[in-house]
């Protein structure tokens, strides 16, 4: 349940590092800069603290912090991230408490998506869902009897590292599949298809045959109530969707399916809103 907290949601990619005041009633405001990747521990963090500084941090009750990559959730304490190549291992929930006495909760950016959709978007009311980032990469955030659920390591939902032909779902699964497999962009391979182009449509038509069998196995090993799809390949969800139904036709236990949905997530900003929300857990 959305508590009365206002909260600082922080957003760290590969990109951008984004920043924001969230009350209950959603983004108040928003500070972001191209993140400096190929910086120190030190540049990164003073970058961080920087944009928290211009919004300020009066009647601020809580920081989250979401990250692309893994964490040990309970230490708060950031670990290899592979864009950012000097995090290595990082006392994120340390550091930022040090400095601005409030608590903080740092979680990854998949289990961050996941909980924006519990509490902003097409999770609500759902006991359990999954929500799966198909973008870059492929990972997902993990709802069982209406809670998260991240596992001993916070490495449950890692669905695109398991093996899948002669690679892995994300190499198959995700934005990747486009310039693995046909040498174009996601994007590009969207842009083609919606104006007619019979190859392109070929290529999305293939993409949803893989990411319907990494969502067979999904519904298999955790049978969720949902499945909502984020990131950047979810925008094109039209071009693909029927061939993840087509898929999921052989699928054994047919009443399973019955009530079960795969829906594409319509929130703006769910990275920014799900670290935040991991105070309302």
């Amino acid at each position: 349940m959305i508590s009365d907290k206002r909260l600082i949601g922080i957003d760290l990619g590969g990109t951008n590092v984004r920043v924001a005041h969230i009350s209950p009633n959603g983004i108040e405001k928003i500070e972001s800069e191209a993140v400096k990747a190929q910086g120190s521990v030190k540049e990164v963090l003073d970058q961080i603290y920087s944009l928290i500084d211009r919004l300020g941090t009066d009647g601020i009750e809580g920081i989250g912090f979401g990250v692309p990559g893994p964490v040990d959730e309970i230490q708060g304490i950031v670990y290899e991230l592979i864009n950012i190549p000097a995090w290595k291992k990082v006392e994120a929930k340390k550091l930022f408490e040090e400095r601005y006495r409030i608590p903080v909760k740092v979680q990854n950016d998949a289990n961050c998506f996941a909980v924006a959709e519990k509490f902003y978007g097409k999770g609500k009311g759902c006991q359990s869902f999954i929500g799966l980032i198909v973008g870059t990469g492929m990972a997902g955030g993990i709802f069982i009897n209406d809670s998260l659920y991240t596992g001993p390591n916070s490495m449950a939902g890692e669905f695109g590292m398991m093996k899948y032909l002669d690679h892995f779902y994300e190499y198959y699964s995700c934005g990747q599949f486009f310039s693995n497999v046909y040498n174009i962009s996601g994007k590009q391979a969207a842009q083609r298809a919606l104006s007619g182009d019979k190859e392109a449509l070929a290529m999305w038509e293939e993409f949803g045959e893989h990411l319907g069998n990494a969502i067979e196995a999904i519904l298999y090993a955790y049978d969720p109530e949902k499945i909502v799809l984020g990131g950047s390949v979810s925008k094109s969800f039209v071009l693909y969707e029927k061939y993840i139904w087509q898929v999921l036709e052989n699928f054994a236990f047919k009443n399973s399916l019955k009530n079960f949905k795969i829906e594409a997530s319509d929130l703006d900003n769910p990275g920014l809103l799900g670290a935040a929300a991991l105070h309302y857990l």
